[in-house]
């Protein structure tokens, strides 16, 4: 992975500009989900987001709001939002609480410093999109053991125990 900035793995901002948020190391993983509940959230056919310990993501300037939604696991979750515009800039999602980050690939200033490790809930993705093969795609969810690097497994333990 680039690292864009001295010390830090990305910068990122809101639509409008108001949030500015720096996440200080890569993603422990990257989930492309194509899950129905993704789609109405994004109003797109997936969405791109990078697990981070949240620790690891610094907001820098704004004001942001916190949101708890229905989700497909029964949990819920928490959306992160710009308190402006309203933009998504990270959710935080069930056993790791508010431990881990969910962070919004599209909200980094440069989205091309990360790219999917696994292609989920693909049984409801839309019937245009096809795979290369290159990235692991299950139809639902998956063990985190059967795809996950065992340097991410540890980074994921430490930060949902702290």
């Amino acid at each position: 992975m680039i690292n864009e900035n001295s010390g830090n793995f990305a910068k990122g901002t809101c639509g409008c500009g108001d949030i500015e948020f720096t996440v200080l190391r890569p993603p422990m993983f990257v989930h492309c989900c194509h899950c129905t509940w993704c789609q109405k959230e994004t109003g797109s056919a997936f969405a791109v987001n990078a697990l981070i310990e949240t620790k690891n993501v610094k907001l820098e300037k704004g004001k942001i709001s916190n949101k708890r939604v229905a989700s497909n696991s029964g949990k819920g979750q928490i959306i992160v939002r710009c308190s402006t515009c309203y933009s998504p800039i990270w959710s935080h999602y069930g056993a790791a609480e508010e431990k881990v980050a969910f962070v919004r690939v599209g909200a980094l200033n440069n989205s091309r410093l990360v790219r999917p490790d696994i292609h989920i809930y693909t049984s409801s993705k839309v019937n245009w999109l096809n795979f290369d093969g290159d990235v692991p795609v299950v139809e639902e969810y998956y063990r985190r053991s059967e795809y996950w690097p065992e340097e991410s497994i540890q980074r994921y333990k430490n930060a949902v125990q702290t």
